[in-house]
């Protein structure tokens, strides 16, 4: 499935220096989500686990004419059953207005450049329910749709409420 990305868009990693760049992404993300935007100390949090000495996630950014226009949070983890890594995308996210511009290609073929280049046996992905747009362009490119797996969720309310392993 050859796909033609358009000259004007250019796909990296983030650097420090862009932090501003990603977190008015994150935020744009938030209100296309109608979610509250991470507050203050979690985009120090953030800034901290894509910048600093132990990142735990990296962040992609997709330029056209010099603004960056769109971005995605990648992390590893790991399959038993395969032996192999597996590329987690967290977010992909484009500006409304540069969507029709392929910016948004351009950032999932990216991801899965990496994966393959890493060796990763797969690349997971969630999609919203309501995201039909999403769910549609990530069929059209070959994703299937897992129904027999479930997400499940605990937040750090529910975790603080279990009994601490006191091995």
């Amino acid at each position: 499935m050859p796909q033609v990305i358009p000259s004007d868009i250019t796909v990296r990693k983030a650097v420090a220096a862009e932090a501003d760049d990603l977190l008015h992404l994150i935020d744009a993300l938030a209100a296309y989500e109608k979610l509250d935007p991470p507050d203050e100390a979690a985009k120090q949090r953030l800034v901290r686990d894509i910048f600093g000495p132990e990142p735990r996630l990296e962040a992609y950014l997709a330029w056209i004419s010099g603004k960056a226009v769109g971005y995605a949070l990648v992390l590893e983890t790991y399959s038993s059953f395969l032996a192999l890594p597996t590329m987690y995308l967290e977010d992909v996210f484009v500006l409304e207005e540069f969507r029709s511009r392929k910016a948004g290609l351009a950032l999932f073929l990216y991801v899965t450049t990496l994966a393959r280049e890493r060796g990763c046996g797969r690349l997971d992905f969630a999609v919203l329910d309501w995201n039909t747009s999403a769910q549609d362009f990530y069929q059209r490119l070959g994703a299937n749709h897992l129904s027999e797996w479930q997400l499940y969720r605990m937040t750090s309310t529910e975790l603080d409420e279990l009994p601490r392993f006191e091995g």
